[in-house]
């Protein structure tokens, strides 16, 4: 863990069991957060995005998912070393996360005052009940509820999907964690919307310098949110970065598809999109080394081995046989 790291991640390995045989949802993802900075995780769907957050939080499906290898450390404390006891009280006060689906992360018949003071009373030693309310209160004010005192005794359909997505913003930060993962939170909002919660998200890791760790496939919110990117494929991390440097001259041949897949609105002269050919490989036959060589158009030979990772000049690394030393590539 380097200096001035909030959150670290080592090798993170997560096993997934199913009906028909078991996959590393997420294999040896690597990545580290400091105070006040937000992280893109960009990738197809299936990528592992979601699931590499359930792990940090220790919230994947019981019976089904497991850590199988790797570390993850907050402030110096190793979560994956905790007991659930232990790490019930990290969640919240050092560690959250906000879910892609507002309407199904609020219960449907709880009060919003009553879902925002339950993370309020989760603190140790527990607070008194007439501090809850002015605590629930400061949240809901926090992200820009209008009127909170009277929007304490609404339900989650009395509010829209905007606001509702704010309540689990309010819910999340009520304790104000270190760090706050948001699984692709503007999946369910309309644009203007999306672009106001962002908005609120930026505000809040400011104020609050917390660290942000931000889910998305929209590399268009990336580039107007993030300090750095992370670029997901088949359960591991192939390329990171600054988002300058990325989105200026992506490594990866992934990383460059992803791009040259978005339409250039102003400018001069339109360009042809960038198609990639073929489908995210099934986790449960995944090929031999490169994970994207079947859809890569400059796969060669060397590609039935995974590459190692190659620095970058201007920041970041990358997974990719074209990058590596002619000693590694020979």
């Amino acid at each position: 863990m380097t200096e001035g790291a909030v959150l670290a991640v080592e090798g993170l390995t997560t096993q997934i069991s199913t009906g028909g045989g078991s996959f590393a949802a997420v294999d040896g993802v690597s990545f580290e957060l400091r105070a006040g900075e937000a992280l893109g995780l960009v990738g197809e769907s299936g990528s592992g995005k979601t699931m590499t957050c359930l792990s940090l939080v220790r919230l994947l499906p019981k019976g089904a998912g497991r850590i199988v290898a790797g570390s993850v450390t907050l402030n110096g404390e190793d979560l994956l070393a905790k007991s659930d006891r232990e790490l019930r009280r990290l969640r919240g006060r050092q560690i959250s996360m906000i879910l892609q689906d507002p309407l199904t992360s609020l219960n449907p018949v709880f009060t919003i005052g009553s879902q925002v003071g339950e993370a309020v009373r989760l603190e140790r030693p527990r607070p008194r009940r007439k501090s809850v309310r002015p605590r629930v209160v400061e949240a809901l004010r926090r992200v820009h509820i209008p009127s909170p005192e009277l929007r304490l005794r609404s339900y989650p359909f009395q509010f829209s999907g905007g606001m509702r997505q704010r309540v689990t913003a309010a819910i999340a930060i009520a304790r104000q964690p270190r760090v706050l993962i948001a699984d692709e939170p503007t999946t369910a909002l309309d644009v203007t919307t999306q672009r106001q919660f962002l908005e609120l998200l930026d505000e809040l890791r400011r104020e609050e310098r917390m660290a942000l760790l931000l889910v998305t496939h929209d590399l268009g919110i990336v580039a107007e949110t993030c300090d750095r990117v992370a670029i997901m494929y088949a359960g591991r991390i192939v390329e990171t970065g600054p988002v300058e440097r990325v989105f200026s001259a992506p490594a990866h041949p992934y990383t460059q598809a992803l791009l040259g897949s978005i339409p250039e609105l102003h400018a001069p002269r339109q360009r042809r999109l960038v198609q990639i050919d073929g489908e995210p490989p099934d986790m449960l036959s995944l090929p031999a080394g490169c994970r994207f060589a079947p859809r890569c158009p400059r796969v060669h030979e060397r590609c039935t081995d995974y590459p190692p990772e190659t620095e970058i000049e201007g920041g970041g690394r990358a997974a990719c046989w074209l990058l590596a030393g002619a000693d590694d590539a020979a």
